[in-house]
């Protein structure tokens, strides 16, 4: 049985932030793809002035292989680790190309041996760009959902069974939003605003401070 203050904080969860959608910008699921993998250790605002850039001359895996990897490494290196990043954008693109045409997959499985996609990528993919549901669990998912203790884990894969467990399926995409927009505005990582949170009445880490 879900504790009852778990229902309750996502009740309030939904509706403080309903129809939440992602801040980072892309038209495909190519794009979004690129976009989550230059997001890692970087902020999505950052990753949309990159890709404001980067887009218009590369956005389909072909386009990023006519590149120069140098080229494409001078354009994303505002995100950091630019040379791992450039590698992994380059190998998926290839292997877009050579073993699903080009396209993207939808499939969770195949996703997560594209290099550089792990499953918080994999599921953003799927979630956001083919509206499968999944829980993408990034710092703001795992920081938030041990600190309201709604799923407590060790690592993002026990946090992320975690919350599937208590939120119902249909609503797991939705949920992911929730979390990572209510750890921007109000639950940040060193200054949570406890003050003007609205959860504050039921979160077992606010009541503690009491």
């Amino acid at each position: 049985m879900i504790e009852e203050f778990k229902l309750e904080e996502l009740r309030i969860l939904e509706e403080t932030y309903k129809g939440a959608i992602p801040e980072l910008k892309f038209n495909s699921p190519f794009e979004l793809l690129v976009a989550v993998i230059l997001s890692a250790q970087c902020t999505d605002k950052r990753v949309n002035e990159v890709t404001k850039i980067l887009f218009p001359i590369a956005n389909t895996p072909e386009k990023i292989l006519q590149l120069e990897i140098k080229k494409l490494e001078e354009i994303i290196k505002p995100c950091g680790y630019f040379h791992s990043k450039a590698k992994y954008i380059a190998g998926t693109s290839k292997i877009l190309i050579d073993e699903y045409s080009g396209e993207v997959p939808a499939d969770f499985d195949e996703l997560i041996k594209l290099p550089g996609v792990g499953r918080k990528t994999a599921n953003v993919v799927t979630s956001v760009a083919f509206k499968n549901p999944a829980i993408a669990v990034d710092t703001h998912v795992f920081r938030l959902a041990n600190r309201l203790k709604l799923a407590e884990g060790q690592t993002p894969i026990e946090v992320e069974l975690g919350l599937q467990e208590i939120i119902p399926r249909e609503k797991w995409s939705d949920a992911h939003h929730w979390l990572i927009w209510h750890g921007r505005e109000i639950c940040k990582a060193r200054k949570p605003n406890c003050g003007d949170c609205p959860l504050s009445s039921v979160c077992p880490s606010s009541l503690t401070k009491l």
